[in-house]
């Protein structure tokens, strides 16, 4: 693992930027793929997943039953259906407490506006199926959905392994597909005679399903443009070893993933990149991932490596003490301390997993129940109420030009 100076200010800010060049070969067929769904519906929908996915069915067969879905349940370990049911609760337990509420505002007298909180009707959760399930990513999007009271969740996987079909059953997903990838981005945002159209699609998914997420968005909202995975550790007093592992936890996700360690202490950087090379796999994407974008940036002061910490913007902080966590301006979610590992914030602490990448921490934070409703105010004036306001209304409507504005309120207006 390489350890870069502060000083080497090219090589720090090549970390920062991301390389986050598409792949124009992706996009192009990603964009093909979703033409064709929204042109064709499930007559597409089966033709790329029959191609791309090796699906043998039909649309009737692609919906798992709920007799299926319990027969995962019984095929899914006894302590990995109790772990499923932890992590649920945990989730749930957070998501709750996050959930926007109703509220009501007197303005001034006779003047009130309310916020209302509803549910989106409908919404479609992403599961990758990939080289590893993921009944935690089912978790973390379904939950919060259901705690918002949104009445249709539908999931997405092209190969639903039990672990992941348990987890259907135990969050309560009212549908599961056998689908994936950019056909099934399509399929949601667009609707077909098989599968409606969803108000937003959360989750996240290899590159043809972002760059199809990405696509969409204009018409169908998403959680984030997602990215490969990334952590960031800073830290003058870890332990190399614990700190080397969280590193390479993370990189396991993808090749692509981003593993960086901040910190002022020399003998602590080289510690960590001998660790590193001491646990490395002797393959697969965990040593892909080091090799391409791990890295140590040994930083001359804590005010240096604050600075790099928040440039980065990452989707995963570790920091060694609280007193540390109000330096910290952009971060999709913080570890504190070092018994805050990291992975289990991917499973079971009830916080969220489904978090912005590629320094999208700098304007939004990690999946909630607020990216499940959709808020909108409520207004009521009396007369004393619109008497008391007018005058200042009309003279912004004036200063505007906007001349059939002023008139609108000066019609109703009455001294209070």
């Amino acid at each position: 693992m390489r350890i870069i100076d502060s000083t080497n200010t090219r090589a720090v800010n090549r970390l920062v930027s991301r390389d986050l060049a598409r792949n124009p070969d992706v996009e192009a067929q990603a964009a093909r793929i979703v033409a064709d769904v929204r042109r064709r519906g499930d007559r597409a929908v089966l033709a790329w997943s029959r191609k791309l996915d090796g699906f043998l069915g039909d649309m009737e067969s692609m919906a798992v039953t709920t007799a299926q879905l319990k027969a995962g349940w019984a095929a899914t370990p006894r302590d990995v259906r109790a772990a499923i049911r932890d992590a649920i609760r945990n989730v749930r337990r957070v998501a709750e407490a996050q959930t926007p509420r109703t509220v009501r505002v007197q303005v001034t007298a006779g003047v009130t506006v309310a916020q209302r909180v509803a549910p989106l009707a409908r919404v479609g959760c992403y599961v990758p199926g990939g080289r590893h399930p993921l009944p935690s990513t089912l978790i973390m999007t379904v939950v919060p959905a259901k705690v918002a009271g949104v009445p249709d969740v539908i999931v997405t996987c092209p190969s639903p392994a039990p672990a992941v079909l348990c987890a259907a059953l135990e969050a309560g997903a009212d549908r599961l597909l056998r689908l994936g990838g950019a056909q099934a981005i399509g399929a949601m945002a667009y609707g077909t005679a098989g599968i409606p159209r969803v108000d937003k699609i959360v989750g996240p998914g290899n590159a043809w399903v972002a760059a199809a997420k990405r696509l969409v968005s204009r018409d169908c909202p998403i959680d984030v443009h997602a990215g490969p995975s990334e952590i960031v550790v800073w830290s003058d007093e870890g332990r190399a070893d614990w700190i080397a592992l969280d590193l390479l936890a993370q990189a396991e996700h993808d090749p692509a993933a981003r593993a960086v360690l901040v910190t002022t202490r020399a003998p602590l950087a080289r510690a960590v990149a001998a660790a590193v090379r001491r646990h490395l796999p002797a393959d697969g994407p965990a040593r892909e991932a080091i090799r391409r974008h791990g890295a140590v940036v040994l930083a001359r002061t804590r005010r240096e490596a604050i600075d790099i910490v928040n440039r980065l913007a990452a989707e995963h902080l570790v920091v060694d003490r609280a007193e540390d966590v109000p330096a910290v301006t952009a971060a999709g979610t913080i570890f504190v301390g070092p018994w805050s590992v990291q992975a289990a914030g991917d499973y079971t602490t009830g916080s969220n997993h489904v978090l912005p990448t590629g320094g999208a921490a700098r304007f939004r934070g990690g999946l909630t129940t607020a990216d499940f409703v959709r808020t909108f105010t409520v207004q009521s004036l009396t007369r004393r109420g619109l008497a008391a306001i007018a005058p200042a209304a009309i003279a912004l409507a004036e200063a505007e030009g906007l001349t059939m504005h002023a008139r609108s309120i000066a019609s109703r207006s009455v001294r209070p």
